[in-house]
C-alpha cells in the first residue's frame, strides 16, 4: 500500500483549539500509516503538534485583539508586507518540499481570512502541479456567523473553485453545518462528517477537586479568571477549587494570580493531565471551545459553560446553548460572569445531577484518517495519474 503523503496547515491565533485539534487529527494521520507534515503558524505550544509528525513552524504570528482584527508578531509589533512575503514563501518551499498526496488546510475559506495572503498563493500552486493533490478543508462542525455583505458568497466561490472536500469535524446527530452557514446547499465539493475529533479516554484522574476552572488557551478569558479567584475566595466551604489559566497567559499575570491565590485554590498554567482531571471533578467551569467540549463530553461530568462572545464572536454561544438543551450542560453567559454570578451558578449546576450518557460521536480524528485515506483513493482514479491543472468547473 502506498504510503500516502499529507500536508496539514493550521493557523492558532488568541487560543490553542485550532492546533490541538489539528494535532489529534495528525496523529490518527500517523498512526493510519500517513506521512505527515504540519506547517503551523502562531505560537509556538510544547507538545503540538505530536510525535511521528514532521513540523514545519513558519514566523508566528497571533491575533492582535479579542476581534481577531489584525495580525501582530510574537512582541506585539503588526507584521508588513515584508514579514508576510517571507511567511508566503517559506509555506509554498514547504510544500514544493513535501510533495504531497493530500493537503489539508485547517478552517479556511470558512474562516482564516487574515492567512489569505499566504493561503491563496499556496491554492495557486496546488493547482499548478502535476499530479496535482486532493485538496481538503477542515472546519469545526459550528462555525463563527458572518454579517458582512458578501463573505458567505465568497467562500462557497473559493470552495467550488478549488477544493475537492469538506471535512466536517462533528457529529451530524448534534449539529450540520447549515445551522451555522446558511449556504451550505451551495457546495459542489463533497461534504463529509467524521465525528467529534476528542481524545482518547483518559485513565483516572490522580487529583480530585469540587471545581476545575479552565480557560483554554488562555489569551481570552481574563473575566472567568478575575470572577473564579473572587468566587473561591469568598466561598463559605470547603471545596478544593482547580483554576488552569492556559499557557498564552502573560507570565507576570499569571504570577501575580499565584501569589493572591487563596489555599483551597490549586492555580496551574497547563495541565498535560486536564482530561484525566475532568474524570475526577465534581463541575468542570469553562468557555465552550470546541476542544474542551469534547474533553468535557468524553468525561461524562457536570458542565458549567462560559461561552466566548468578545468581538461578535458567535460560535461557542450557539455550542453551548445546544448542549444545554440536551442536558449536557449549564451555561452561564459572559455578560453574566461576575464573581456572585459565577459562584451562584457553580451552586446551581453542583446540584444537579450528573448529565446521562450521550451517543455523540467523539472518533472523529481516526475517522478523518479512514476518509482521506478512501477519498483519496477514489478521487485519484477519477482524476488519473497524469491530472495537473484543471479547468475547476469539470473536476467533479
Amino acid at each position: 500500500m502506498k504510503r500516502l503523503r499529507a500536508f496539514f496547515y493550521v493557523q492558532h491565533l488568541l487560543g490553542i483549539g485550532h492546533l490541538a485539534r489539528a494535532s489529534r487529527i495528525a496523529a490518527a494521520l500517523v498512526d493510519d500509516g500517513f506521512d505527515v507534515t504540519v506547517v503551523t503558524g502562531g505560537a509556538p505550544i510544547a507538545g503540538f503538534p505530536g510525535v511521528g509528525v514532521k513540523s514545519v513552524a513558519l514566523p508566528p504570528v497571533t491575533s492582535g485583539d479579542e476581534g481577531f482584527s489584525g495580525l501582530v508578531d510574537l512582541q506585539g509589533k503588526s507584521v508588513d508586507d515584508d514579514f508576510k512575503k517571507r511567511r508566503s514563501e517559506m509555506l509554498l518551499q514547504a510544500f514544493r518540499d513535501c510533495r504531497p498526496d493530500i493537503v489539508i488546510v485547517e478552517a479556511f475559506p470558512f474562516g482564516r481570512r487574515q492567512m489569505r495572503f499566504e493561503l491563496l498563493p499556496l491554492i495557486e500552486v496546488i493547482n499548478a502541479t502535476s499530479p496535482r493533490p486532493l485538496l481538503a478543508t477542515s472546519v469545526r462542525d459550528i462555525l463563527q456567523e458572518r454579517v458582512k455583505p458578501g463573505r458567505n458568497e465568497e467562500t462557497v466561490d473559493l470552495i467550488n473553485r478549488h477544493f475537492d472536500l469538506v471535512m466536517v469535524h462533528g457529529d451530524p446527530a448534534f449539529a450540520t453545518i447549515d445551522k451555522t452557514f446558511p449556504l451550505a446547499g451551495a457546495i459542489r465539493a463533497e461534504v463529509t462528517y467524521t465525528g467529534l475529533v476528542a481524545a482518547p479516554p483518559s485513565p483516572v484522574a490522580s487529583e480530585r477537586f469540587d471545581v476545575l476552572v479552565s480557560v483554554g488557551g488562555g489569551a481570552a478569558g481574563k473575566s472567568l479568571v478575575s470572577s473564579t479567584i473572587a468566587a473561591a475566595r469568598n466561598a463559605n466551604n470547603a471545596w478544593k477549587w482547580c483554576l488552569i489559566t492556559g499557557p498564552n497567559l502573560p507570565k507576570d499575570e499569571f504570577d501575580a494570580i499565584a501569589r493572591d491565590a487563596t489555599p483551597g485554590l490549586s492555580v496551574f498554567r497547563f495541565r498535560e493531565d486536564f482530561a484525566s482531571l475532568l474524570t475526577g471533578a465534581r463541575l468542570s467551569v469553562s468557555q465552550a471551545g470546541y476542544n474542551t467540549v469534547c474533553d468535557v463530553l468524553r468525561a461524562g461530568c457536570r458542565s458549567l459553560l462560559v461561552p466566548f462572545a468578545a468581538g461578535a464572536e458567535t460560535e461557542q454561544t450557539v455550542r453551548a446553548l445546544m448542549l444545554e438543551e440536551l442536558g449536557l450542560a449549564t451555561v452561564l453567559m459572559e455578560k453574566d460572569l461576575t464573581p456572585e454570578g459565577l459562584a451562584q451558578a457553580i451552586e446551581q449546576a453542583l446540584a444537579r445531577p450528573r448529565p446521562t450518557a450521550h451517543r455523540l460521536d467523539l472518533e472523529g480524528a481516526r475517522r478523518s484518517a479512514q476518509i482521506l485515506r478512501e477519498r483519496y483513493r477514489t478521487w485519484s482514479l477519477k482524476v488519473g495519474p497524469d491530472f495537473g491543472k484543471v479547468q475547476t468547473d469539470d473536476r467533479r
